[in-house]
């Protein structure tokens, strides 16, 4: 397997719900290995299936020195009072970053390739990482999130690249 390319926006597979994995076949491997070895770059904090064409429910993360991955993640726990603002990026919308509202603390869980559950939880960097990671196997970018003025100048930037 190998480090896959980025899709980049407008591309409409990362506007496309991602699909359960049902069963752990050579592909569904394949594209574990393709996550963990494509996140695993400086600057990269995640990277879900979508994001390199893969329509199917599953992340990778790189965060503090810590690169793991989960299968059909479901975002299970958000702090309900303790939240998070700072400039956010995406793999998929380079070079942008823009203030994002997110929960201090986020957990996720999931499977491994195994069928073992796998508990991935974390504030800060890794709250932020495991919502901007479930938005995108939901087809939402961080974009979505952005106030409208921020959100308007977001767009005008994307178009400007384009």
């Amino acid at each position: 397997m190998a480090m896959r390319d980025i899709r980049i926006v407008p591309d409409p597979v990362l506007r496309t719900p991602c699909e359960p994995i049902t069963s752990i076949d050579d592909r569904v491997r394949g594209l574990v290995t393709d996550l963990l070895e494509t996140v695993d770059h400086e600057g990269r904090a995640g990277l879900s299936a979508n994001q390199i064409g893969v329509g199917l429910r599953a992340f990778s993360w790189n965060i503090d020195d810590e690169i793991g991955y989960v299968l059909n993640p479901v975002l299970v726990e958000t702090s309900a009072d303790e939240y998070q603002d700072g400039d956010e990026g995406c793999l998929s919308v380079p070079g942008l970053w823009y203030p994002t509202h997110r929960a201090w603390y986020a957990r996720v869980v999931g499977t491994d390739l195994d069928g073992n559950e796998v508990v991935v939880q974390g504030t800060e960097l890794m709250a932020r990482c495991l919502q901007h990671e479930m938005d995108h196997l939901d087809g939402l970018l961080y974009l979505d999130r952005l106030e409208r003025s921020v959100r308007k100048k977001a767009m005008k930037a994307i178009r400007e690249q384009l």
